[in-house]
């Protein structure tokens, strides 16, 4: 697959999830994003912005096995994972795969299960794997968790560990529509009498598969390389944050910025699209000193301010994109 196909089929992909999801493109192309570079997305937001509704429409689409967990206080590790159940008709034990064993899952609320049930899912988002009672089984690939939670409520919920958090590899928020997009959904459900809105299959799991591959050949030149190690690396001294970005962060700017630059139909990265995911792809690994909360200064205006800061690469750097 070319990259100006795999830009063609994304914006398909993104066309037919706007059907249901209204005036949202930012969030849904950070999603996408998530997807193409193989990663995990935490939508973080209110109640009612279609957290649910973006995980759903964005497994119709690609039409890959989806399954939901609504994480509740109560959640054990095994019903997630699945366990070894005893089958009297063969007198032995055998397992029996747990809601993981899929390719989209959507973990709702993912912070109202208890850290032992949350630790359930690190092996499984970070080694595609899971192991139950000393045996390893692979997951299939793709393997996509989109998980959510609500900024709001504390009471009854486990904040998700900064181990955790840095398994995602982006962390995004929705926010709420503008008046005329809020119109457009209410419009949208008079018109088709209807809650539910299903949409058409665009792509199926190969060809996901394929866009993801194609990714590989989106070049990155050693300037823009130099400029996400400076980013990364300015979060780790920047006044007020106590913990900055790992190398982890740095990898994660270089997929989702290789992605950024196949979406627009090119086969190299230039600054800008390193610019535009920094926030989503850094703010969630920042660990900010006390006083900064009391300030009120989230790690996204840190991020923002780096942005600013670390000198960005002259556009002569760039490559040509081949013919």
């Amino acid at each position: 697959m070319t990259i100006q196909e795999l830009a063609e089929r994304s914006e398909r992909v993104l066309a037919e999830v706007e059907r249901a999801v209204v005036g949202k493109r930012e969030a849904l192309e950070l999603v996408l994003l998530g997807l193409l570079a193989d990663g995990h997305v935490l939508i973080e937001d209110f109640p009612g912005l279609a957290k649910t509704l973006i995980a759903r429409a964005f497994s119709q689409v690609t039409s890959i096995g989806f399954t939901r967990i609504q994480f509740t206080p109560d959640l054990m590790p095994s019903d997630v994972t699945g366990s070894s159940i005893f089958n009297q008709r063969e007198s032995d034990f055998e397992f029996r795969a747990g809601p993981i064993f899929t390719n989209l899952l959507l973990a709702d609320e993912i912070n109202r299960a208890p850290p032992k049930t949350q630790a359930a899912l690190l092996e499984a988002m970070q080694e595609r794997q899971v192991t139950i009672e000393g045996e390893t089984r692979q997951l299939e690939r793709p393997f996509l968790v989109l998980a959510t939670q609500n900024p709001i409520e504390y009471e009854g919920t486990y904040p998700l560990p900064e181990a955790q958090l840095d398994r995602f590899l982006l962390r995004i928020g929705v926010g709420y529509p503008g008046r005329e997009e809020e119109w457009d959904v209410l419009e949208r459900r008079l018109e088709r009498a209807a809650d539910e809105i299903e949409l058409e299959p665009v792509v199926g799991r190969e060809e996901l598969l394929e866009m993801q591959a194609a990714v590989e050949q989106v070049h990155v030149d050693r300037s823009v390389g130099l400029y996400i190690v400076d980013l990364v690396a300015s979060t780790r001294a920047a006044s007020g944050v106590q913990v900055g970005s790992s190398p982890r962060g740095s990898l994660a700017l270089l997929k989702l910025s290789r992605c950024r630059a196949a979406l627009a139909g090119r086969d190299f990265v230039v600054p800008e699209d390193v610019k535009s995911v920094a926030v989503a792809a850094l703010a969630h690994r920042l660990s900010l000193r006390p006083e900064l909360w009391v300030q009120r200064l989230r790690p996204e205006d840190i991020v923002a301010d780096l942005l600013d800061q670390v000198p960005t690469p002259k556009a002569e750097t760039e490559v040509a994109p081949a013919e």
